[in-house]
């Protein structure tokens, strides 16, 4: 083999094992990222459950009041209609 081939293989080689490098490294990153985007969409998910029984609940307890206000605006109006007539 002639000397610049020699070189040649040695630079590639180099390279490669560089490139080699740096790919675990990346994937060691990306593994630890999805783990850190998984804790973040538990928690998320959780948060969204507490707000959706909260909102739910609200709105049980909203509705009869706002049912009630509502009959008793035209409960007013017919009996001041009744009394004016």
């Amino acid at each position: 083999m002639s000397p610049a081939a020699e070189i040649l293989v040695i630079i590639l080689s180099v390279f490669l094992a560089i490139f080699l490098v740096l790919g675990i490294i990346l994937s060691i990153y990306l593994i630890k990222l999805t783990q850190e985007i998984r804790s973040v969409t538990r928690t998320a998910g959780k948060a969204v459950s507490n707000i959706e029984g909260a909102v739910s609940g609200i709105a049980k307890l909203t509705s009869p009041l706002f049912i009630a206000e509502i009959v008793g605006r035209y409960i007013k109006k017919f009996t001041k209609n009744k009394k004016g007539e």
